[in-house]
């Protein structure tokens, strides 16, 4: 796969055929492998998405948990850097069937593979010694390998299956109505910005230049709660096509809102950003001068803070001649009114 780590100038070409429509998927479920490699990419995010704080709170609220998370996390980022290419030998297809059989898949990786996968990953990244033993299919390698994948997600992700789950079951309704009001057209035009289509070509931003022609393998979609504002895919295009993207940030807020139950707006995401949500004016917009005076804070800091919730799908910027106007989103509104 290649990971996104930058700005995304680049495009993902994916040509469909009739056929390759007919056989277009959308996963039930987050697929457990990709979910343990990329939620290993946001810890290392220096600065990380709102929407994922409750989760990171959890994570590291639980010191136990943190430990068996460590051997996972440092093999992860070895393996999985943070780009451009990682191993596709670590998100078998298997696993769409559940954490056993990709692992499983995982430890029966034929060598070579792994040394063609792990030689393509020593152009762009100075990989230790250790890492030669699994390049030579070393079993002790491959299981130390796959017992850390195995504890990493049972820390960091299993834990948190209401907040994944919901989220993603959530998701996949949205892309279902989708796709059954206006068919393939209705499914991608629903995914935009992300991607765009036009037939018979999904465009998708991406780090790299790739083309990628389905010939009738079909492509399965499968949305996932960490992956963060592009797709991400296979770098080996005779593997089984599939597509991981981030989920709907509509999916996302009132699953978290329900999970952390009553607690207070500022303890979801803290008081100043939970301010600066209350404080904006619903019917003409607030600048960023007018929130600072009303936070009682820099203009600067309350650029951070408005920008930080445009990521997260909770407010809305525009132009208005010379001024910046911030409105809030109706997922924005939903929260504060869960708040009461």
């Amino acid at each position: 796969m290649y990971s996104v780590i930058g700005g995304i100038e680049m495009v993902l070409r994916i040509f469909f055929t009739a056929d390759d429509l007919a056989r277009t998927t959308v996963a039930g479920s987050a697929d457990p492998l990709w979910e343990t490699v990329i939620s290993r990419m946001r810890l290392r995010d220096v600065h990380q998405s709102l929407e994922l704080h409750p989760w990171l709170r959890r994570v590291r609220a639980d010191p136990a948990n943190v430990t068996r998370m460590r051997q996972g996390a440092l093999l992860l980022s070895v393996l999985a850097p943070r780009g451009p290419y990682i191993p596709d030998f670590l998100t078998p297809d298997e696993a769409r069937t559940g954490l056993d059989s990709g692992l499983d898949a995982l430890l029966r990786t034929p060598r070579r593979r792994l040394r063609h996968e792990l030689r393509l990953l020593a152009r762009d990244t100075r990989l230790p010694d250790w890492v030669r033993d699994i390049a030579d299919g070393d079993v002790e390698a491959l299981n130390r390998l796959a017992n850390g994948l195995r504890s990493y997600h049972d820390a960091a992700i299993a834990p948190h299956d209401d907040l994944v789950t919901a989220s993603v079951a959530a998701d996949r309704a949205r892309r279902a109505h989708g796709l059954l009001d206006n068919g393939i057209e209705g499914l991608f035009d629903g995914m935009r910005p992300l991607v765009r289509w036009q037939s018979p070509v999904l465009e998708v931003n991406y780090p790299v230049d790739q083309e990628l022609h389905l010939a009738g393998r079909g492509l399965r979609l499968v949305p996932s709660y960490f992956c963060d504002r592009y797709p991400i895919s296979l770098a080996d295009p005779d593997l089984a096509p599939v597509l991981i993207y981030p989920i709907d940030m509509g999916s996302r807020w009132p699953q978290i809102a329900v999970a952390n139950g009553p607690r207070p707006l500022s303890a979801l995401m803290g008081a100043t950003r939970a301010g600066v949500l209350r404080a904006l004016d619903v019917d003409f917009g607030t600048t960023t001068t007018q929130l600072a005076r009303r936070l009682h804070t820099t203009i600067a800091s309350a650029s951070r803070h408005t920008r930080v919730l445009r990521d997260a799908g909770l407010i809305a910027t525009q132009r208005d001649g010379i001024a910046v106007l911030h409105t809030r989103t109706s997922l924005g509104t939903a929260l504060l009114e869960h708040d009461r």
